[in-house]
């Protein structure tokens, strides 16, 4: 830089693409609040296969995929991601996960 004069510096454009992939959490809050609300049994009847479906918040659509991560004896855990359907934030949606504890019979 030559003393004297000023340079217009831009914001890194992973700063940019941070902000933009914040925008997508409550869009994600919302979804994973839907799908934790189900009970086990109906989440294992409906995640059979990834739930992949559009969904509008705000005037924009996002991309939503839900998927059974395990099904064990004791809980079922799901993967809930979030994009805005271009094709490079596919590559790397939000995500998060939560578990439902299955109900443990009482023998006896």
């Amino acid at each position: 830089m030559i003393s004297g004069q000023w340079s217009v510096v831009s914001k890194p454009v992973r700063v940019r693409k941070m902000k933009r992939r914040e925008q997508w959490r409550p869009v994600l809050e919302a979804e994973v609040k839907r799908w934790s609300a189900k009970s086990c049994a109906e989440l294992v009847a409906e995640l059979h296969d990834v739930q992949a479906y559009q969904a509008d918040f705000e005037g924009k659509r996002y991309t939503v995929e839900v998927q059974l991560l395990e099904n064990t004896d004791k809980y079922v855990h799901v993967g809930v991601d979030v994009d805005d359907g271009s094709i490079l934030a596919s590559f790397r949606p939000l995500s998060s996960s939560f578990i439902c504890e299955k109900q443990q019979r009482q023998d006896g």
